[in-house]
This record gives C-alpha cells, structure tokens and sequence, in this order.
C-alpha cells in the first residue's frame, strides 16, 4: 500500500531544493564572473541561516516509523539507498563535469573518484552525510534524546566557535548539521502539531512570518548566522518558518511547483549540477542574459526544472534506474511499485 503523503512536507522539501540549486547556481556562477554580486545574491544569503538546517530537519521527520525497523530492512532503505544513488552519480557527475581530467590523466580521475567516499564530491555531500546520520541515530536509539541534543548542540556551538574545525568535509558537516536531523526525528511529534496550528492559524502564520523575516535579515547582516547559539537559533527558528510557509502553500493550494519537486527531491539533486553547468557554458559564450541577477535566475529556473522534465520522458524506460533502485541492488524486497524517494 502506498505511503500517505503529507502535503506540506513536499512543499517544504520542494522550497529547500529550489534553495539548494539556486545557491550552488549563483555562487558557480560567480567563480566563473569574478564574483559580481546581482539582485538573487540577497535571497540567497536571507536563506543561509536555514536553507540546510531545515532541508536535515525535515529528512529526520519520519525516522521514527522506521528507527527499531529489522536491522537488514533498515540498512537497505536507510543506508543502501543512499550509497546507490551515491556510487551512480558520482560516477556520472565526474565524469562529465570532470571529462577533461578523464580523458587527459584517467588514473588521476580513478584516484579522485575513490577519494569522494571518504571526502564527498561537491555538491554529492548530502547523500553522503544522510547514510552518515541515519546509521549513526540507528546507533544510538536507546541513548536519552536530551543527551544526544545536548552534545550534538555543544558539537555545532564548538564547530561555529572554531574550535572543533578538521577541514575534514564528513567530520565538519557532522559536528554542524546533525542537530538539526535529530531534531527533526525527535521533535516529529511536536513539529506536526506547530503545522496544524498554522493551518488553522493561517493569519497569525502570515503575521509570524514578516516577524521572523525582519529577524532574520538584520540577523544576516550581523553575521549572527554564523556564530555559536544564535546560528543553532536561526537554524531551528527559520525551519519553522519553512514549514509555516509550506502550510499556507498546502492551505490554500498555490507554488504546486515546489510540491511536484519536493515529491522527487532526489530527481532534482542528483541532477540539476549538469544543466546548471551547461546553461553557465551558454552562458558565458553568448552572453544572452548580461545582467547578473536574471542570469542567476534563469540558471536556477532551468537547473531546477530540467531535471523533472528529465525524469518524466524516462520514468517508463530502463533508464529508471537513475532515480530507482533497481531489484538487484536491494537487501529487501520493496513492496509495491518503487518510487522515487525524496532527501
């Protein structure tokens, strides 16, 4: 039987996704312009505090269905999933986006292939440190939840005091965005019930939300995003405001955009590096859109969508696979019809 879905929670995934692909768009971007500064740099840096911490708050949602689950089906939907669509696609983005590397020295892009499973590849680090964190609250289930967030909130207060600094991408990430995951998994309850008053509150929800974007402007322009506590406070505080938002867009039926993309989260991540990179080479050749701004806009629009449009011409061809994990690479048998699940 197929899994009901919760309407918000694919809006919500859908925003961070639209987030995730517009940051990684304009600061590509910039790297290949000199760093112009165009009108979307000021979205993006309003969305640093919270882009990622809701996106991990919001994967640990639905942990707890599944946290005592048979250890071989939890490894299989937890952990393997993960690794699949990690070894596939850092197989496919490397070599495309690395092709000159590959052809040029095919040992060194070898090298640099294997070294992505204990340092993760750009953008891949996600999937990475998902299989991380489900493996690691699989670890510690039995621990109290109050000694496992006072830790993790002492790690990230510690990695923004630069203290606790490695330059080791998997350590680093850990110590700053498991928090976010664990309370995403053991606040679940209390997360849908803030929803539902939302829902039902939708005037007070608009009213909180010009509130909290007034806050977390000024917060940004003082940096305070990137200090110990008040970046764990931004954080937390700007996820809410994501789902407050993800309500009002299921309340009242509208931005079915981000739905659609939310409900194939992965489609878009694992995808939207290779448009991305080809709308910067036209880009850059034809200089069609001069203006910074609209130039970044219309790379994410395109990087955003392509990737869906992508998925619904193979979706019904062996090429599935790319966003399906085929029989072969499971531990379990899956019930029903797969279907490609969301990060």
């Amino acid at each position: 039987m197929e899994k009901t879905r919760v309407d918000w929670v694919d809006y919500a995934k859908g925003v961070c996704m639209f987030l995730v692909v517009m940051f990684h768009c304009i600061t590509s971007y910039d790297v290949l312009t000199g760093y112009e500064r165009g009108f979307l740099h000021e979205v993006m840096d309003f969305a640093l505090p919270f882009r990622m911490p809701d996106f991990f708050l919001i994967s640990g949602l639905f942990l707890s269905r599944t946290i005592n689950a048979p250890l071989r089906d939890y490894i299989d939907k937890k952990i393997v999933h993960f690794i699949y669509f990690y070894v596939l696609w850092l197989l496919i983005q490397t070599a495309i986006v690395d092709a000159n590397l590959l052809i040029d020295n095919p040992m060194q892009w070898v090298q640099n292939y294997f070294i992505y499973f204990v340092d993760p590849y750009q953008t891949m680090w996600f999937v990475h440190m998902l299989a991380i964190f489900f493996a690691v609250t699989r670890l510690i289930r039995k621990v109290p939840a109050w000694i496992v967030l006072v830790v993790a909130g002492a790690l990230q207060a510690l990695y923004h005091a630069e203290i606790l600094v490695t330059n080791w991408t998997v350590a680093d990430r850990f110590f700053d965005r498991y928090i976010y995951f664990f309370i995403g998994y053991v606040a679940a309850p209390y997360v849908f019930k803030f929803a539902d008053f939302m829902r039902g509150h939708w005037r007070f929800a608009i009213v909180a939300l010009l509130v909290w974007g007034v806050a977390n402007y000024w917060g940004v322009k003082f940096f305070l995003h990137f200090q110990p506590i008040t970046s764990l406070v931004m954080g937390v505080v700007g996820a809410g405001a994501v789902v407050t938002v993800s309500v009002l867009f299921a309340r009242f039926r509208i931005g079915e955009y981000f739905r659609y993309m939310g409900q194939h989260s992965i489609v878009v991540y694992l995808t939207f590096v290779i448009p991305m990179k080809v709308m910067h080479k036209a880009l850059l050749a034809w200089n069609f859109i001069p203006d910074k701004g609209y130039a970044d806009l219309a790379t994410t629009m395109f990087a955003a969508t392509a990737p869906l449009v992508f998925y619904m011409l193979i979706k019904n061809t062996p090429l599935i696979f790319l966003y399906e994990r085929p029989k072969q690479f499971r531990l379990a048998p899956e019930k029903g019809r797969a279907q490609p699940a969301g990060i």
